[in-house]
């Protein structure tokens, strides 16, 4: 991607060239602003080219983060009209479905909140399922139906971000890592130091996903994101066999959960292209690249179990990334009041892509000194002062 030169003084550096920074470049050119992009390696290079494109509002309770995601939801219909079809967008709806009447019992009350916010959530009785999935298993308790339920090709999407922004003044420099935050005396924001030279500007957007901790290392401040490894299996091309994106009621306490400890439940979906994605897990073990045969068998026994018809299909391959999380399972948004001009886009855990918008949006909103909105107060980056590295209380 060539780079091209903004016309004036640089508004903000925006570091990350995932899909939650090229949702910040994208909105913040759109407010009139001058940024630069700058990512140590390639668009959605990191956590974003290693995710699912889930944009989901099923998996959220009543809360900020519920909120941030219907924004989110409303965003990326508009950016279809901006998006080219080849980010893959898809309004294909979820359905969550019940092993037991316990099961149906919780999501009955899960979803009775969420309508509260603005979900919609049709439940699904057991006699219906397979006119929604055909090839669901039988002897299911029922589920829900969740329309607003979406998928996106996430490299695709950032890519296509950073190039709109691109067009209207931004300028991307990729492979070229962040070495230094550049501060004041008094601790204000002045810019960056990359290996290629500094750039000045009075705002840094800290958007590094998984890398977010580190970042605010630099910039002489503390953020305690950790990395959360997950695995998905792609097999071979098939006819569109899963219409929606299925997935299990035990999902939805695995993405609250905090345990370090491999977790799995499977989220599966099928494609355009045809193949089936399978995911999902999860685990706290640092940076640990190494498969996992456990986490990938695990993956696929859950998911024949949903689609009986899966059994027999070939896995022609397997990919992982780290998910950034926070203690509080909510992302850093908006300017850090420890250092004047640092503004955090990350920590989104497994929901960035679906969250990208909003979170765009609401970041070009504070740099420009506009109306958010939302309500930032929930998504403080200094809220975890009172914790220690490990998330506990001090």
């Amino acid at each position: 991607m060539p780079t091209r030169h903004p016309r004036g003084p640089l508004d903000a550096v925006i570091i990350g060239a995932g899909v939650v920074g090229a949702a910040c470049a994208y909105y913040a050119s759109r407010f009139g602003l001058a940024v630069a992009v700058v990512d140590r390696g390639s668009v959605a290079g990191g956590t974003t080219g290693a995710g699912e494109g889930n944009l989901l509002v099923s998996d959220k309770e009543a809360g900020p983060e519920l909120d941030l995601a219907l924004l989110s939801t409303r965003l990326w219909r508009e950016l279809t009209d901006v998006l080219p079809p080849e980010t893959e967008y898809e309004p294909k709806g979820g359905l969550v479905v019940a092993p037991d009447e316990t099961a149906l019992t919780a999501l009955r009350d899960f979803a009775e909140g969420q309508r509260t916010a603005g979900v919609e959530a049709d439940e699904i009785p057991a006699d219906r399922l397979h006119d929604l999935e055909p090839h669901l298993a039988h002897g299911l308790a029922g589920g829900f139906h969740y329309p607003q339920d979406a998928q996106v090709q996430p490299a695709r999407a950032a890519a296509q971000l950073l190039g709109s922004a691109r067009e209207s003044g931004a300028e991307v420099r990729l492979g070229e890592e962040v070495t230094a935050v550049l501060t004041r005396p008094d601790r204000t924001i002045r810019g960056v130091r990359t290996r290629r030279g500094e750039l000045h500007a009075p705002a840094v957007v800290n958007a590094t996903g998984t890398w977010g901790g580190g970042l605010a290392r630099l910039a002489g401040t503390h953020l305690p994101v950790l990395p959360r490894r997950g695995f998905v299996l792609v097999t071979e091309p098939l006819p569109r066999v899963v219409r929606h994106k299925v997935y299990a009621a035990d999902y939805i306490s695995d993405v609250a959960s905090g345990s370090a400890a491999l977790q799995s439940s499977a989220v599966v979906e099928g494609t355009p292209a045809g193949p089936v994605l399978i995911g999902a897990t999860r685990e706290r073990v640092g940076f640990d690249r190494n498969l996992s045969t456990e986490a990938l068998r695990r993956l696929a026994g859950q998911a024949a179990a949903l689609f009986p018809v899966l059994a027999g299909v070939r896995v022609i391959r397997t990919y992982h990334g780290f998910r950034p999380y926070l203690p509080d399972h909510l992302p850093a948004i908006g300017p850090d009041p420890r250092v004047p001009g640092l503004f955090h886009a990350c920590g989104h855990e497994g929901a960035g892509i679906g969250l990208a918008p909003a979170t765009g949006l609401l970041i070009a909103a504070a740099l420009s000194g506009g109306q958010p909105a939302l309500d930032l107060r929930p998504f403080r980056p200094d809220r975890f002062d009172r914790f220690d590295q490990a998330g506990a209380a001090q």
